[in-house]
């Protein structure tokens, strides 16, 4: 097999061949043909005698158009100008060393050893190692000790394996005068030294500046070997593949490193993660310095060779020490991050669950006192209109104000933490109710104070729910739901703190609250807010989200979270659909008379696909208001699928042969399967606000190609995806990138009433690229 058909090269090549094409590609293309041609005549060759004309002069010449080219490269361009000029004299010298040769030979002449030629082919490593240190130096100022260390463990592996073969034969093998044996050894000692390098920076570049790098190390590769040869070509003898080897590996190995100057790296791509070094090649250096040691404890091995498999197993060891602080310390870091919440530097959630197993846990050993707790749940009023006015930048800027005036409260017996969003809490430990009242009422005061963001003041009020243990709760989710509620009622009674009382927040007070539910429902005592749906091709607001509301009497405008269980458990969800429905199609009904052809989405449960009437009571409701069946999407969650898969998809598909679009709401979040989504007759998926959080926090690459992933599998299934919790532009237009359909959130537009809705987004215009395609 011809050396330039090698996979290492043609990979090389047919990296080259995906940039620019540039004119420079044209000599170096012609330079193949005779290179090629000179390797058959090499094969077909019978005699093996050599030619001067053609081993002489044509290769050298060869060489010398190939070196120029590589000059050429550092002359032509400014950005790698040093590593093409050093290199290009590196080659030129070693050309030259070739034409003192055939010079040296005329007449078939022996040249000395030393000679004229051996000082010219020297000249080529000092220069090679510099241009190779120049070529790792832009990567090297990215790379970490570690990626160092592989390199070095790497290169002396290999330097080790060539020292325990090569030099015993050589020395054996070198004759002459101590002056011809340094420069026969000099050859050797310059290829280790050299091959070293090459694979150590192999192990370091992994991934980085492949194409250039693989050409370059192919390059130096093959003059190792044709060093090799010419070494045992003449002390040892000749034979037919050597004289092959001997005669083709030069010449090809300056045109590949010639070429490994002008070949441009691929751009980098910022999105995907840093890979680390490879592991194989620091392993196998590594295990060839523990069979040289071994080998020498049995037989003769030379000194050099032992020399450098000790200092390999000892920067592993270095290696392996810095691994292990780096694990410890890495160790510590993620335990860290996982407690704490990046944004105000308190403790998160996570962090108050393990203070509170670890307090209910003592509680539970019955040779533990028993002691008191008070957990304070803290919610911020109006945050929400702050961040839409102002932007997400002010509305971290201004938690964190909080967060800071919240430790100004606390006391060494308090914990603070960050739930989530504009929810803090506080764990008093040995505290009761009284001095629980006054810490939140110290926090509300400190609060009320404006809070300057840029030039503007803004105002926050604060709800805080106050639970006790053991008077409220035993358990840490008892805890929390009962400062929940004790916080809702605050914020719906108009004050900052509010005790958890059982009477009123308790078993019987939810009772009441159905019949209270009972009573909305069969009066329609229900509104509908919608929130806009952006077409990220057109952009364009073509659709909307029908959400509902219950304007409670007493606790206010309610969200569906806080009564939808209780619809459920009270058997109320059929009506409330229904109820939905017709308000969402009167709404939308009202929209296409006045010419805006909308769609309208509807969330429906598990009881209403259950429901063996539904698909007709939508088939009805679409005739009456004379709408056309894609007017209409319905909204599914996965669990609701899951509950009765079979009957799901039988009710899913009558809706598709109605022609309405069913989606599956919330996708990721469930238990869908691939085989699941594959047997339903779903047109859209939604996917869960949870991918989209990941995004805006800086997520990681797997979180991005995961939703890439996901967006690719619903379009090749024929489904429209949908991207919900948009929160910034920066989110929008990657979604818009990653070839998402329609995307909703706060950034577009809040929930409103039909009356004040608009269908205009609040963006200015559409991101980058959402009109693209």
């Amino acid at each position: 097999m011809s050396v330039l058909s090698s996979p290492v090269i043609g990979q090389a090549l047919q990296a080259r061949g995906k940039q620019r094409r540039s004119p420079i590609w044209i000599p170096y293309g012609l330079m193949a043909i005779p290179l090629v041609a000179y390797f058959v005549f090499l094969i077909f060759r019978g005699d093996g005698q050599y030619r001067p004309l053609i081993d002489g002069w044509l290769v050298a010449g060869f060489e010398v158009v190939a070196s120029a080219l590589c000059i050429a490269r550092g002359l032509a361009w400014r950005r790698g100008r040093a590593v093409a000029l050093v290199l290009g004299a590196g080659l030129l010298s070693w050309s030259l060393g070739d034409i003192v040769l055939t010079v040296e030979s005329l007449g078939g002449a022996t040249p000395a050893t030393p000679s004229l030629a051996d000082a010219f082919y020297l000249g080529f490593y000092p220069l090679t190692y510099v241009a190779v240190g120049l070529f790792m130096r832009g990567d090297s100022r990215r790379l970490t000790t570690s990626s160092w260390l592989d390199g070095a463990v790497a290169g002396l592996g290999a330097a080790a394996l060539c020292a325990a073969f090569a030099f015993p034969s050589i020395l054996h093998s070198a004759g002459g005068s101590a002056l011809a044996v340094a420069t026969n050894l000099a050859y050797p000692v310059g290829d280790v030294l050299l091959l070293g390098l090459v694979v150590g920076g192999t192990a370091v570049l992994a991934g980085r500046r492949k194409a250039p790098w693989m050409l370059m190390a192919a390059g130096i590769g093959l003059n190792v070997v044709g060093d090799t040869f010419n070494l045992f070509q003449s002390s040892i003898g000749a034979s037919r593949l050597g004289s092959i080897v001997n005669g083709v590996a030069w010449p090809t190995a300056i045109l590949l490193m010639s070429m490994a100057v002008w070949l441009r790296p691929r751009p980098a791509n910022p999105l995907a993660p840093q890979r680390p070094t490879g592991f194989v090649l620091p392993g196998v250096g590594a295990a060839v310095a523990l069979a040289v040691l071994l080998a020498a404890a049995l037989l003769r091995v030379d000194l050099v060779a032992v020399g450098l498999a000790t200092a390999t197993l000892v920067v592993v060891g270095i290696r392996l020490a810095l691994s292990a602080r780096g694990m410890r310390i890495l160790t510590e870091e993620r335990r860290y991050q996982s407690v704490t919440d990046e944004l105000t530097g308190l403790g998160n959630r996570r962090h108050l669950f393990h203070m509170l197993d670890a307090f209910f846990g003592d509680q539970a050993d019955s040779q533990m006192p028993e002691r008191r707790l008070a957990f304070l749940f803290i919610d911020l009023n109006h945050f929400k209109e702050i961040n839409d006015s102002y932007g997400h930048p002010a509305g971290d800027e201004l938690l964190r104000s909080v967060a800071g005036k919240l430790s100004g409260c606390m006391r060494d017996s308090n914990a603070l933490v960050r739930l989530g969003g504009d929810e803090f809490a506080v764990v008093m430990l040995d505290a009761d109710a009284e001095s629980a009242t006054k810490v939140a009422q110290r926090i509300a005061a400190s609060l009320e104070e404006p809070f300057v963001l840029d030039t503007v003041s803004a105002r926050l009020g604060v709800s805080i729910g106050i639970a006790l243990v053991p008077t409220d709760a035993t358990d840490s989710a008892g805890l929390l739901m009962c400062a929940d509620v004790a916080m809702y009622r605050a914020k719906f009674g108009d004050r900052s703190v509010a005790l958890y009382d059982q009477d009123v927040d308790g078993d019987a007070n939810r009772m009441g609250l159905v019949e209270e539910l009972r009573v909305a429902v069969n009066e329609g005592h229900f509104v509908l807010h919608y929130q806009p749906l952006l077409d990220l091709h057109s952009g364009e607001v073509l659709a909307v989200e029908a959400l509902l509301r219950w304007p409670h009497p007493r606790l206010g405008l309610l969200a569906p979270l806080k009564f939808l269980p209780l619809a459920e458990d009270a058997g109320l969800m059929k009506a409330l659909t229904a109820l939905v429905l017709n308000q969402a199609l009167d709404q939308c009904a009202a929209w296409w008379a006045a010419g805006r052809q909308m769609s309208v989405s509807v969330n429906i449960s598990a009881t209403n696909l259950l429901d063996t009437g539904f698909v007709d009571l939508v088939r009805d409701l679409l005739d009456q208001y004379r709408l056309p069946a894609d007017a209409l999407v319905l909204e599914i969650t996965e669990t609701s699928i899951i509950a009765d898969f079979e009957q799901s998809q039988r009710v899913i598909q009558q809706l598709r042969d109605l022609g309405l679009v069913v989606s599956i709401d919330d996708f990721g979040a469930g238990f869908t399967s691939l085989a699941h989504l594959s047997g339903l007759a779903v047109g859209e998926l939604k996917l869960d606000r949870s991918f989209i959080t990941s995004l805006v926090a800086g997520g990681q690459e797997r979180d991005l190609e995961l939703i890439r992933g996901t967006i690719r599998l619903g379009h090749s299934l024929g489904l429209r995806i949908v991207a919900e919790g948009i929160e910034d532009a920066d989110t929008l237009s990657l979604l818009s990138d990653l070839g998402c359909d329609l995307a909703q959130g706060y950034f577009i537009g809040t929930p409103k009433a039909a009356a004040e809705f608009a269908f205009q987004p609040k963006i200015a215009s559409p991101p980058a690229g959402a009109l693209a395609g």
